[in-house]
Formats: C-alpha cells, sequence, structure tokens
C-alpha cells in the first residue's frame, strides 16, 4: 500500500481544501405572494410554479 514519503505541510493541504466550502442558499422571490421560496421548487406558501396552482394550500 502506498504511503506519503513526507508529511504535507498544512498550508498545502489547506490550499487544497480552499474549494471545499460550504455554499449560501439560493433563494428567489414568489413572484404571486413576494414570500422568499428556493428556485424550480413550489412556493410553500401560496403553493404556486411557474405562475400556476399546483397544490393546495391553508389560507390564514
Amino acid at each position: 500500500m502506498a504511503l506519503p514519503k513526507r508529511k504535507i505541510s498544512k498550508s498545502r493541504g489547506r490550499k487544497r481544501r480552499t474549494h471545499q466550502k460550504a455554499k449560501p442558499v439560493n433563494v428567489t422571490t414568489c413572484p404571486q405572494c413576494s414570500e422568499p421560496k428556493l428556485p424550480h421548487h413550489v412556493c410553500k406558501s401560496c403553493g404556486y410554479y411557474r405562475g400556476r396552482p399546483v397544490i393546495e394550500t391553508e389560507e390564514v
């Protein structure tokens, strides 16, 4: 089994891991009710997707 010949320095290992960070969630506003929603998902508050009602929601 292959083993590293030398210890990898902290800076070299950290340089490799710079791209493994968490990205912020992309949020858009619903054109019907102006609530925040995930793109390409049904709006949880009004139930619309692409301008059409998809699911029934309770109106309070």
